[in-house]
C-alpha cells in the first residue's frame, strides 16, 4: 500500500495524527534526507527520495504489497510528489493524507486570508511576472532560482507597488516572517515562501 503523507512545514508538531499513524505503520519510509531524519526508526527501511522520481515510480510499484509511506514537505498535492503518485498510481493506488503547507502556515502567522489567493512555485520553471503580478495576492514557493531577490527586482522593473512577506524556516527555531517594499529585500534569505500583496 502507498500512503503519501504531507508532513507540514517541519515543526513535528504540526503533523497530523493521520500522518502519524500512518508513519508508524510504515515498513518502508520514502522522503529526502531530513524528512527521514525526523521519522526514520529501527526496523524500518528508509529509501532516499532523489531527483530520478522514474525510478522511483518503478521501485515503488515493485514495493505497492509493503506498507510504504511517502514523506512531502508541506502539503503532498501543492507542488509536491503527491502529483506525480496520483497521477502515475491513479487514486486507486495511493493515499494521500494532507499536510500543512507553508503557504497556509505563513498566511496564518501574518493575518492574511486566504481567499482568493493565487498560488504558484517556481520549482522547476521560469516564473511568468507579467501574469503572477496580474493577481491582487500571490503566494510562491519559491527556490534557489527565484526567491525574494528575483521577485522584488521583477516588481521594481515594472514600476509596481507591492508588499512581499517572507517567511523565511517556517516552523523551525530560524523563523523569521519579513514585511517588506522590494526596495527593502535582500538578496539571500533561508528555506522560504513569498507572499506579494496589492494593497493599493
Amino acid at each position: 500500500m502507498l500512503t503519501v503523507v504531507g508532513i507540514g512545514p517541519g515543526q513535528h508538531e504540526l503533523l497530523t495524527l493521520a500522518g502519524q499513524a500512518a508513519i508508524a505503520r510504515a515498513e518502508i519510509l520514502v522522503g529526502g534526507k531530513r524528512h527521514l531524519a525526523l521519522y526514520g526508526r529501527a526496523g524500518v527501511l528508509c529509501r532516499p527520495l532523489d531527483a530520478d522520481l522514474d525510478g522511483l515510480m518503478h521501485w515503488l510499484a515493485d514495493n505497492r504489497q509493503r506498507e510504504v509511506v511517502i514523506l512531502a514537505s508541506g502539503d503532498p498535492l501543492l507542488y509536491g510528489i503527491g502529483n506525480r503518485l496520483v497521477a502515475h498510481f491513479g487514486l486507486a493506488g495511493v493515499t494521500v493524507i494532507p499536510g500543512i503547507s507553508a503557504v497556509q502556515y505563513l498566511c496564518a502567522r501574518a493575518g492574511i486570508p486566504l481567499n482568493d489567493i493565487y498560488i504558484t512555485s517556481s520549482h522547476g520553471r521560469v516564473a511568468d511576472f507579467d501574469q503572477i503580478l496580474a493577481y491582487p495576492r500571490v503566494a510562491m514557493v519559491t527556490d534557489n532560482h527565484t526567491g525574494p531577490w528575483q521577485i522584488a527586482r521583477a516588481i521594481m522593473q515594472r514600476n509596481l507597488t507591492r508588499t512581499l512577506i517572507i517567511g523565511e524556516s517556517l516552523s523551525l527555531p530560524g523563523e523569521r516572517i519579513h514585511r517588506l517594499k522590494p526596495h527593502q529585500v535582500a538578496q539571500h534569505y533561508a528555506m522560504n515562501v513569498v507572499v506579494i500583496l496589492n494593497e493599493g
